[in-house]
């Protein structure tokens, strides 16, 4: 059995000012989702005192009995602690969250009015008998600590003696594992902690009707707030994208063995980037990546999950939210009818983190812990229009000729944060064509200041 998902990779296995100028209408546009990166996992963890709720979303691709994942955690889980959850909650999640683009327009300077933002509104192998399965790990020195069929998934949790003969077992079981698994296995199990492994079981995927792997969710308690990644980058082509999602009732999350960095916000840009905003958002990202040299987690996003302003998506729901985990909330039902604030959460705090990784940069799993820290943050990146009528006030022609200085301001801007050459922007600033026309008369440009 192939094990990709040692796999849901992330955890398995796993200057110049610009003029006052006012603006109004302010909105979002587009967002940076998971779906702009490629070999991305997705974790909600739902967190408080010591119980945990993780949430795998599986970016699996290929033959279901290809798909394998082996995670480690803190304890045995009985079977009602093990769930398959609603991916659409998790894309609804990443939606919201998301660092996104938002736009403003510019006012008549002529008739200005008071500036204001608001929010809109493997090889498939013949299965060995249990007793078989069971002899087999014991002379292993391996543990069969409990097994489950829980909605399409196989599920063992496993304990160990030394990790050569859990590997050794999983070998043998079809379990193909990556070069250097026997060490990192063992860092696990010197710590006490046991093994969650899931395949899909074939027969109930199909007699479930799905065509795609639902998230798998696990429930316990523990002292340790933490995210194993190191068994994900064993057999990993490359670098790996993780976005964590935390939901607690307290504030922000961060990382201790980690900096945790915020991403650069609230920056103005050329308008042209509307247009190129995966683009903007991926190159972004990999400067502020490489000027960390790959050893940092970064924030894009913190806020209290009643509201937001922008919103890329509305707040989740309650019942969205138990869904995911979070078991401090009363049940709650849809809302009784269409209101987007109606049945908004209460105390729940949600952090965003992306984080790209190798096992040469990241050689620890990721250690969390919450913070008192409840202020908003959010990612986000601002176009203005330029106002195009006709000048007719001293105003107006101020306004114009400092349109070039802005401009000249946005391209730098975005030549910092992504690392693109400022002249290659300043042409196609030029090239979307001209930012404002000019009304002034030939003797008020020759006389200009």
């Amino acid at each position: 059995m192939k094990l990709v998902a040692i796999l849901v990779t992330a955890l398995l296995v796993v200057a110049i000012a610009a003029p006052a100028v006012l603006a109004f209408c302010g909105f979002y546009v587009a967002k940076a989702d998971t779906k702009l990166f490629n070999q991305a996992s997705q974790v909600v963890l739902v967190r408080n005192e010591n119980k945990t709720v993780i949430t795998m979303a599986n970016d699996f691709k290929g033959d279901p009995k290809e798909f394998a994942i082996v995670v480690p955690v803190p304890t045995v889980l009985d079977k009602g602690q093990i769930h398959v959850g609603d991916r659409a909650v998790i894309e609804h999640l990443d939606a919201y969250s998301a660092p996104r683009l938002v736009e403003y327009f510019d006012e008549d300077p002529c008739q200005p009015i008071a500036r204001r933002e608001f929010m809109r509104g493997a090889a498939q192998f013949a299965a060995p008998s249990q007793d078989r399965l069971a002899e087999r790990a014991k002379s292993l020195g391996v543990t069969i600590e409990a097994q489950y069929t829980v909605g399409e998934y196989d599920i063992m949790i496993l304990s160990a003696k030394e990790s050569a003969g859990l590997e050794t077992w999983l070998r043998d079981s079809g379990y193909r594992l990556p070069a250097g698994a026997s060490s990192v296995l063992g860092s696990y199990l010197k710590q006490g902690m046991k093994f969650f492994v899931a395949k899909v079981n074939l027969k109930e995927q199909s007699r479930l009707g799905f065509t795609y792997l639902r998230p798998l969710q696990m429930a316990f308690e523990s002292p340790k707030f933490m995210l194993p990644l190191r068994l994900g980058t064993l057999n990993a082509d490359g670098y790996q994208e993780l976005f964590v999602y935390a939901l607690t009732r307290n504030g922000r999350v961060e990382t201790t063995n980690y900096r945790t960095v915020r991403l650069p916000t609230g920056t103005e840009l050329p308008v042209y980037v509307k247009g190129e905003f995966p683009q903007f958002y991926r190159a972004m990202f990999a400067e502020q990546v490489k000027r960390e040299s790959m050893r940092a987690v970064f924030l894009e996003y913190a806020w209290d999950m009643g509201w937001c302003d922008p919103c890329a998506a509305d707040p989740l729901t309650t019942e969205e939210l138990r869904k995911l985990g979070v078991f401090w909330l009363a049940e709650s039902g849809p809302s009784p009818a269409p209101n987007r604030w109606r049945d908004r959460a209460v105390d729940v705090f949600m952090t965003r983190l992306h984080v790209r990784y190798d096992a040469k940069s990241f050689p620890e799993d990721l250690v969390f812990q919450e913070t008192a820290d409840r202020g908003n943050f959010q990612g986000r990146y601002v176009l203005r229009h330029p106002w195009k009528g006709e000048a007719k006030c001293e105003a107006a022609e101020r306004y114009r000729r400092a349109l070039d200085v802005r401009a000249e301001h946005e391209a730098a801007n975005l030549s910092s944060l992504t690392g693109w050459p400022v002249e290659d922007i300043r042409r196609k600033i030029g090239s979307v064509g001209e930012s404002a026309t000019d009304n002034r008369t030939w003797w008020q440009k020759l006389f200009a200041e």
